[in-house]
């Protein structure tokens, strides 16, 4: 079986949002901040492995517009959590790392699908 690199990558990824939220509820004593990326960093995963399993091509390219709208806002929450010193740079940057990888490679599988599905509508013609 072939590996599904955004499937795992946004897995673990997930998992890091999980460890955030708890330190940051512990930690910090935050809780709205840190409800908002634990909703989004986790959503993305959730969002690929449903893409995954799509009906169709467009099924599948429509979801995984989901997975890079929840990961750009996964960026948003953790630049804001950065600003306003509640995660240090160390963790910010790596986090941030982990985020725009994912976000290059589910811009790219977005590129390559709609492409595929521009090429099958022409070669039906």
């Amino acid at each position: 079986m072939k590996e599904n690199v955004i499937l795992n990558k946004s897995f673990e990824f997930a998992v890091r949002i999980v460890n955030l939220y708890k330190y940051l509820t512990t930690e910090k004593q935050e809780f709205v901040m840190s409800k908002q990326i634990l909703r989004s960093g986790t959503s993305i995963g959730a969002n690929a492995e449903e893409a995954d399993s799509g009906q169709s091509k467009k099924d599948f390219t429509a979801k995984m517009d989901i997975v890079l709208k929840e990961a750009k806002e996964t960026r948003y929450w953790l630049r804001l959590l950065n600003k306003t010193d509640y995660i240090e740079n160390k963790i910010y940057e790596s986090m941030l790392a982990d985020c725009n990888e994912i976000i290059a490679i589910v811009t790219a599988i977005i590129v390559t699908a709609r492409k595929n599905i521009k090429n099958n509508t022409i070669n039906e013609k």
